[in-house]
C-alpha cells in the first residue's frame, strides 16, 4: 500500500536523482512498485506533491513551535522568531529538495504555484500572532493596513529563503543574522517606525550583497 508519505519520498528520491520530475504516473508508480490508482488516492499530480510537501514543512515547523512549553508565554514576535528559526532548520533535513525545488518557480511577483498551499497553512498562523499583538498593544492597530500584516511577514519569509539559498556560512549563521535582523525590523514597523532598525538591516544587507527578493 502506497501511503502519502512514501510516495512523496519516492517522488523526492526521484526528481533529486533524475533531476526532473517523473514522465508519467504510470512509470513512477512501477518503478516504486504500487498500484497507479494508490497515487490518486493521495494526488492529483506531480506538481499536488511538490504543493503538498511545502504545506507539510510549515505544518511540521507550527506543531513543533506550538509544543514547546514555553510557547504560551511568547509575545508575538519571540512566536515569529522561533516558527522563522525552526522552519529554517527543518529547511536544513531537505536542502536538496528545497534547490531543486525553488529552481522550479516561475519568475514574478506572485506566490510560487509549489507554495500556495505553504501560504494558507502560514497566513492562518500569523493571523493568530497578528491578534495577539494587537491585544497587547505589541502590534499598532491602522485602519486599511492591519488586514495587511499577515502579508509583510510573508514577504519577510519569502526574502529570508532566498537569503538561505545562498547561504554558505557555517552552519548558516548569516541566515540566523537575517532571521533576527528582519524579523526585528518587520515588527518595530508594525508598531512604529524606528529609523536606526531600518537603517541597521539595510546595513547588514548591503554588506552581504547578492541577495534579492525573486526567485
Amino acid at each position: 500500500m502506497a501511503t502519502k508519505q512514501k510516495i512523496q519520498n519516492d517522488y523526492i528520491n526521484h526528481v533529486l536523482t533524475e533531476g526532473k520530475k517523473p514522465a508519467t504516473v504510470f512509470a513512477f508508480a512501477k518503478k516504486n512498485k504500487f498500484p497507479e490508482e494508490e497515487f490518486y488516492k493521495h494526488f492529483g499530480s506531480f506538481d499536488s506533491i511538490d504543493g503538498e510537501i511545502w504545506a507539510d514543512l510549515f505544518r511540521e515547523t507550527i506543531k513543533e513551535v506550538k509544543s514547546q512549553e514555553v510557547w504560551e508565554t511568547y509575545s508575538a514576535r519571540e512566536k515569529a522568531l522561533s516558527f522563522f528559526y525552526s522552519f529554517f532548520e527543518l529547511l536544513k533535513t531537505k536542502r536538496s529538495y528545497v534547490n531543486y525545488s525553488t529552481e522550479n518557480f516561475k519568475k514574478g511577483l506572485h506566490t510560487p504555484m509549489q507554495l500556495k498551499s505553504g501560504k494558507i497553512v502560514f497566513e492562518e498562523f500569523s493571523h493568530d500572532l497578528i491578534e495577539q499583538g494587537l491585544e497587547t498593544g505589541e502590534i499598532a492597530d491602522r485602519k486599511f493596513l492591519t488586514d495587511k500584516y499577515k502579508d509583510a511577514l510573508w514577504i519577510q519569509l519569502m526574502f529570508v529563503l532566498k537569503f538561505w539559498l545562498k547561504d554558505y556560512s557555517a552552519n548558516f549563521e548569516k541566515t540566523d543574522e537575517a532571521i533576527e535582523r528582519g524579523i526585528n525590523v518587520t515588527f518595530d514597523l508594525l508598531h512604529t517606525t524606528p529609523l536606526d532598525s531600518i537603517l541597521d538591516y539595510g546595513k547588514f544587507l548591503f554588506q552581504n550583497a547578492g541577495f534579492k527578493m525573486g526567485f
